[in-house]
């Protein structure tokens, strides 16, 4: 194939889909701005579905999907819905799935990056700052910060929310702030955590606020590298650990102000009547771990014509992480993205199936997210009660819960 392409971004689908084509002889690069692979890693566990594994399975070449399942954790298969004290109002149990290819997986961001980077000599590059691109006639030419170009016959924004590419490619695509500032942390795994080993937790709280809670049971043998020497906190992938969020709409405006000491003290002062679990749970998060990160969401834009530029992942539909699909969504992207252009069709005809195609799902996909942001923190009184019995209901119906 005669098509080069060239991938914005060193992510998850970015690095995804650059293996994809790969395998099916496309010529590719992956320019990536930070300057080496451990600059900017986060270490939370990410949640693959289903949709995600596919994805996987199919770009990955078998021992990188290999690699893959190893590093996923021990899977938990139960989703709890409980209220600010701990009462269980309805429990979810997803059976296991004999093929990995179709499961749930929990994996550590870290361990998935490392998996997905590796076997990419040549490809992937780093310290390649992207700062803007010229479509002419033959092909596309992309500038970087440090004074050199790159050209290809079609190129990839896989950059993020902040997508430079989006912003030059579709300058009306806008993100807006949803008004809800969540604060995350993980809490190192101990017999102190209880029920929270179980699976996902989701807190029905009070009117106006929301937490959840999320584990990660590491493998028995974790990829571990370089990252191990970082952070001893945030690049460990080798440690199992408890995630958790808590979102409202009606905090401070000045935490951007605050260290994530005083964030963990400001959650424990807004949680201190609720159950003593999720106080320590927040408590024995290291301050480093916690974090202020204010929640924003896409904007779905009309149709656009097709060209040499296209987007994908959070840099074609940033969403919210209140249903946990950004990751899977921008997967099952490049999966798509990459049967069109390995099918033979031309290339303008493959991406704009691809973007067509894109749309339906990513559109419905910002949406329930953004429809669960606003339930998550919910202000009426009257839908807690409601989605409280909701629960209950489920939880006393086998039929239902299945």
């Amino acid at each position: 194939m005669n098509l080069r392409v060239a991938v914005v971004g060193g992510g998850t689908g970015g690095l995804c889909l650059a293996h994809g084509l790969v395998r099916a002889g496309v010529e590719v690069a992956v320019y990536e701005r930070s300057r080496t692979r451990t600059e900017r890693l986060q270490g939370y566990r990410v949640h693959i579905d289903p949709h995600g594994a596919a994805a996987l399975h199919e770009c990955l070449p078998p021992d990188a999907w290999q690699r893959f399942v190893a590093a996923t954790g021990e899977s938990a298969h139960e989703f709890a819905f409980v209220t600010e004290q701990l009462r269980e109002l309805a429990v979810m149990r997803e059976p296991d799935a004999a093929d990995p290819a179709k499961a749930h997986h929990s994996v550590s961001r870290i361990s998935l990056h490392q998996v997905l980077s590796a076997g990419l000599e040549g490809i992937l590059w780093y310290d390649k700052e992207f700062v803007r691109y010229e479509a002419g006639p033959k092909d596309v030419t992309l500038h970087f910060a440090d004074g050199t170009t790159a050209s290809a016959d079609l190129v990839i924004g896989a950059d993020g929310a902040n997508s430079r590419v989006r912003a030059q490619f579709l300058p009306h695509a806008n993100r807006v702030d949803t008004g809800i500032v969540t604060i995350i942390g993980k809490a190192p795994l101990s017999g102190s955590a209880g029920r929270f080993t179980a699976g996902p937790v989701y807190v029905v709280a009070p009117p106006g606020c929301g937490m959840f809670t999320a584990p990660h049971l590491s493998p028995e043998v974790a990829v571990n590298d370089e990252t191990a020497g970082v952070d001893p906190v945030l690049f460990d992938n080798t440690g199992s650990y408890v995630t958790w969020a808590y979102g409202a709409r009606n905090l401070p405006a000045d935490l951007s102000e605050l260290d994530g000491a005083a964030l963990r003290s400001l959650v424990l002062d807004l949680i201190r009547d609720w159950h003593p679990d999720l106080a320590r749970l927040v408590s024995d998060s290291p301050e480093g771990t916690v974090s202020r990160l204010p929640i924003l969401t896409s904007v779905p834009v009309r149709p656009w014509p097709s060209g040499p530029v296209t987007l994908l992942g959070d840099a074609a539909h940033s969403m919210t992480p209140f249903r946990g699909i950004g990751a899977n969504t921008a997967l099952r992207d490049a999966q798509l993205l990459c049967r069109k252009l390995t099918s033979g069709r031309a290339a303008r005809v493959a991406v704009a199936e691809y973007e067509r195609e894109m749309r339906k799902y990513a559109d419905k996909a910002v949406r329930t997210s953004a429809r669960s942001a606003d339930q998550f923190v919910s202000g009426s009184r009257l839908g807690r009660a409601l989605t409280r019995t909701m629960f209950r209901t489920l939880g006393a119906a086998r039929k239902l819960r299945r």
